[in-house]
């Protein structure tokens, strides 16, 4: 970690294993002051997001002040992810999905759909306001579907082709548009879910909750600690399941000729390695010491997302932009509460699966899992919601989205350049 100047404003250099011990400490801090205010606890907003929040709002008062500029090295984000994806896919018990099946599988389609009709209405949305706000079709399709589904990925690469198609503003749009995605998603998603909960009486499934507290064969009852080389190994397989999944997901991305997300591998890799455990008896597996390695994973992520965020990106952005990021917040709460919960069953599970559906609808993935977390961790575990969720909203998904975006380019673009 050094200090230099640039352009005479001095920039801290902050580098890796740094960034990880400050995004820790924004999780003390965000846990501190969230035991501390009821209604940060009413609201179920996620520790990570309170300490994010909180170091997000430092380094933007030292940016606009000039005092001092930061400069995070972000090489941690993509391994965290891809823990706390393996984790979720470890902690997936099939034998509790055996006989219920199909209903499952019904539900993954059902959810699917619901998705990508969904982010179809999000882009036409985007351009039916933008067509009444006189902006290009091509910012508000940036501040639709793009951004909102496919997060500040997919808003840099869709933003360097319209520079290139002559929008020269597509770079700040498309991020400004993510950015704000991303704060709505992790701010609209828990309290949904937990209205939901609250005023429907929704309790988890009582087989949902067996399934995650007795231990199947192979697994080590929660009163029987592990020994030190039980943990060993644990952690061994751990990442032995993270590292295969990298290739799995290289695997499946030559097979289709697209890029599919590594911490999908991962997550199916865990899945595939608890069951086969629960068949041959290899080894003790450690329920707690893997869900909250995961899950002290998965804050980090999201610790550093919001730390590193550039919000200043915002300032510039146009009103007319900001009213379409709205619309789309707008749109999804209702259409979530309204609509999607009633289509998944009305039931608990679909309450989780639609704080989900806030987080990726809105922002990214990282953002759906820590909605879902945070309410299952105060009213119970929902195993359908954490296999469902993350399949479709980081992959199935963008076979939809991808699709109808593409096609609405061609048609509402190209044509006008």
């Amino acid at each position: 970690m050094c200090i230099m100047l640039q352009h005479g404003v001095p920039v801290l250099q902050i580098d890796a294993i740094c960034t990880v011990a400050l995004a820790a400490l924004m999780l003390l801090l965000g846990g501190f002051l969230k035991a501390r205010s009821s209604l940060l606890q009413k609201y179920c907003l996620p520790v990570p997001v309170v300490g994010g929040f909180l170091a997000m709002f430092l380094v933007l008062v030292c940016h606009l002040t000039g005092i001092l500029e930061f400069n995070f090295d972000k090489s941690f984000l993509y391994p965290f992810m891809m823990a706390f994806f393996t984790a979720i896919g470890m902690g997936v018990n099939l034998k509790s999905f055996q006989s219920g099946v199909n209903t499952g599988g019904k539900l993954l389609l059902v959810y699917w759909a619901a998705c990508g009709v969904i982010s179809l209405c999000q882009n036409l949305i985007g351009l039916t306001l933008g067509h009444f706000l006189q902006l290009e079709p091509a910012y508000a399709l940036l501040a639709s579907a793009i951004s909102m589904v496919g997060g500040h990925g997919a808003a840099g690469a869709y933003s360097s082709t319209f520079v290139s198609m002559g929008y020269p503003a597509a770079m700040e749009v498309g991020a400004a548009s993510a950015t704000l995605g991303l704060i709505f998603a992790v701010m609209v998603g828990g309290p949904l879910g937990q209205k939901l909960i609250v005023r429907h009486h929704l309790q988890p499934e009582p087989e949902q909750q067996e399934a995650s507290v007795e231990s199947a064969p192979g697994e080590a009852p929660a009163q029987v600690p592990l020994s030190q080389t039980e943990i060993y190994t644990n952690m061994v397989v751990f990442l032995l399941c993270m590292g295969l999944g990298t290739l799995v997901s290289e695997g499946i991305g030559c097979l289709l000729h697209m890029k599919f997300p590594g911490y999908v591998g991962g997550m199916l890799v865990g899945v595939a390695v608890r069951f086969l455990n629960e068949q041959f008896h290899w080894y003790r597996y450690g329920v707690r010491l893997i869900g909250n390695t995961g899950e002290m994973m998965l804050n980090l992520y999201l610790a550093i997302a919001l730390m590193t965020l550039q919000v200043w990106h915002l300032q510039g952005i146009l009103g007319s932009v900001f009213l379409i990021v709205l619309a789309q917040v707008v749109f999804m709460v209702l259409v979530a509460y309204f609509l999607v919960f009633r289509v998944l069953g009305s039931n608990y599970d679909a309450a989780i699966m639609c704080a989900g559906l806030c987080g990726h609808g809105l922002g990214a993935m990282p953002s759906a899992l820590v909605n879902m977390n945070v309410l299952t961790e105060k009213y119970g575990m929902s195993q359908k919601a954490f296999l469902i969720v993350p399949v479709v909203g980081s992959c199935l998904l963008d076979l939809f989205y991808q699709t109808h975006t593409l096609i609405l380019i061609k048609l509402f673009v190209q044509n006008l350049t």
